[in-house]
């Protein structure tokens, strides 16, 4: 990561911190951009910030534990305030692509538990059309060959090419935090992105897939002009 890259993550991150209040409940994010938010987070509650956070992923807890952030679970704190996450790509509608870090899973399930999710990335991460990023779909390795052919008919079916490869980690599948492996699966660019999870998530093989549409409310985005944000 450049120096610039590390510092527009950074300016991303503090304007997010701007909408975290005393005695909010939050989602923390996965991924580098969401990293800097921690540990500006990590700053504020070292000086009397009150919040408790649910991690959307065990390499998210570990770097709350170490900064001193409070931290709890959906099923203590079933609903959250904010969640403050990154994003792969940011397309529109604040329609994303996440799970480049693996932990899109949990993610969506924590995203889905808040009453408001801030995404936050550098400018590059804003697209006119979803699809550069490839789409990290989160599968069950029973039957693997069996739902890679069910993806492939899938994307066929809505005119959209498909090319894809499992993503490794040491020359093995990467595991997640809830023990499946995860398709790199590029499409070309996804018009529909509501059609494409719908269709995926109809997979009996698929658990999740890195589109997020409907969750996000507001993205802040960091650029050599700045700070822009888009509203849902």
């Amino acid at each position: 990561m450049t120096l610039d890259a590390k510092a527009l993550k950074i300016a991303a991150a503090r304007a997010a911190l701007a909408h975290v209040e005393d005695g909010m409940k939050l989602g923390i994010g996965t991924g580098s951009t969401a990293e800097e938010f921690i540990r500006l987070l990590g700053v504020r509650v070292s000086e009397g910030l009150k919040v408790v956070g649910v991690p959307t992923s065990e390499r998210t807890a570990a770097l709350c534990r170490r900064l001193s952030i409070p931290l709890t679970d959906l099923d203590e704190t079933p609903r959250l305030d904010l969640t403050v996450d990154g994003a792969d790509e940011v397309g529109p509608e604040l329609a994303l692509i996440k799970g480049g870090g693996g932990a899109l899973l949990r993610e969506k399930i924590v995203a889905s538990a808040s009453s408001r999710m801030i995404v936050i990335a550098d400018e590059s991460k804003h697209v006119a059309m979803l699809g550069k990023f490839p789409l990290p779909v989160e599968v069950v390795p029973f039957g693997l060959r069996s739902t890679l052919l069910t993806i492939e008919e899938s994307a066929e079916r809505l005119g959209l090419s498909l090319s894809h490869e499992m993503r490794l980690a040491d020359g093995k599948p990467f595991v997640t935090d809830g023990g499946h492996f995860i398709l790199d699966a590029s499409f070309g660019r996804i018009p529909e992105p509501r059609a494409l999870a719908q269709a995926l998530n109809g997979i009996p093989g698929v658990v999740e897939t890195g589109l997020f549409t409907g969750l996000a409310s507001l993205a802040i985005l960091a650029g050599g002009d700045g700070i822009r944000t888009i509203d849902a």
